[in-house]
């Protein structure tokens, strides 16, 4: 194929591939199978979707981001989600040989799918992660010029090395924050009533009028929150029980327990563990070199977008700030400049 009509493919293909994403985006996260049901659906009505109408982009455009059933608002997302796929198919397709750019195509719908389950779910959800890197070695295997090496043996030991090495430094970053910042205090003035309460759905605490889950807190085995008595006596809430003074119990027997907190001290990680494990993808793909770029571009960039949150006032609203599509733009920065930038930064 020449040049002109081949690129034109790869940027069809990338639309396409950018529609199946969407899917992905949408379904994964809510556990619904990618095969069940096989035709898209609006999530509002359910109404199932004629061909003509889930053309990328086009279909949104001739909707005006409408569903043609019930009227409701289609999220820009999805035509958002078909270009930038398409792309970055372009660009690897424009930067690389054939066998490698289609390796890091698939690479980059990893990297599309899990910045934007990460956005709006705060997830990277195990399938991405660790199917990426099991992905990411089969890949590093077959196609020479992924990673150093002659043989398949020698490609292997690098992406597997890439992936150890990139998932140990976060990690160690993550456990350092534990340490450092896994414990958050929050003064009470003036103190509140709380109730703990054994649901059906799982343990609750009932500060004043607020209703904590309490499964959203413990992230660990060992995380504790701790409740600070107006008497000076420490509740200490864990994942398997209650201990207040030398009692202990689960939440069952505590169904009920009350009194007046003056603090609280709640525990907290500096990051989520599937960026964690979102290393071991981004280390199997692109070597241990790639894997550290990643992290310290991902770092650097989402150190720039916290200050621009923080000087329009978002950074409140936003809440917690995702890594996740911080790491994918450090790792798509790699594979844009990354050797020629540390290359310069090296001479310099």
């Amino acid at each position: 194929m020449s040049a002109p009509w081949a690129s034109a493919a790869v940027f069809v293909f990338g639309l396409i591939c950018g529609s199946f994403l969407n899917a992905v985006v949408h379904r994964l996260p809510r556990g619904i199978g990618l095969g069940h049901p096989k035709r898209s659906f609006c999530p509002q009505c359910g109404r199932s979707l004629p061909w003509y109408e889930n053309l990328p982009v086009a279909s949104w455009l001739w909707l005006r981001g409408q569903c043609a059933g019930c009227g409701a608002r289609i999220s820009a997302r999805y035509p958002l989600v078909e270009l930038l796929t398409a792309a970055l198919f372009l660009g690897l397709w424009w930067s690389f040989p054939p066998p490698v750019a289609a390796a890091y195509m698939i690479l980059a719908a990893i990297l599309v799918a899990g910045t934007f389950i990460d956005l709006e779910h705060m997830i990277l959800p195990d399938s991405l992660t660790l199917g990426g890197a099991a992905a990411g070695a089969v890949l590093s295997m077959l196609v020479a010029g992924l990673q150093p090496g002659e043989d398949w043996e020698a490609r292997l030991r690098s992406s597997l090395f890439g992936a150890g090495v990139g998932f140990a430094v976060l990690f160690a970053v993550v456990e350092l924050g534990k340490l450092a910042f896994g414990r958050k205090r929050l003064e009470l003035q003036p103190a509140e009533a709380f109730t703990l309460q054994a649901r059906a759905e799982g343990p609750f605490l009932r500060i004043g009028e607020d209703d904590w889950d309490l499964a959203e807190f413990f992230y660990r085995p060992t995380d504790v929150l701790e409740l600070h008595t107006e008497q000076g006596e420490v509740w200490r809430l864990g994942p398997d029980g209650v201990r207040r003074g030398g009692v202990s119990c689960h939440y069952a027997a505590a169904d009920g327990w009350s009194g007046v907190a003056a603090a609280v001290v709640v525990p907290r990680e500096a990051m989520g563990f599937g960026d964690v494990k979102f290393m071991l993808t981004l280390g199997a793909f692109l070597g241990w070199p790639g894997a550290l770029f990643s992290i310290a571009a991902g770092s650097v960039i989402g150190a720039v977008a916290g200050v621009l949150l923080l000087s329009t006032g978002r950074l409140e609203a936003a809440g917690r700030i995702p890594f996740g599509p911080y790491l994918a733009a450090g790792a798509l920065f790699w594979l844009a400049a990354g050797p020629g930038v540390v290359g310069w930064l090296w001479l310099r």
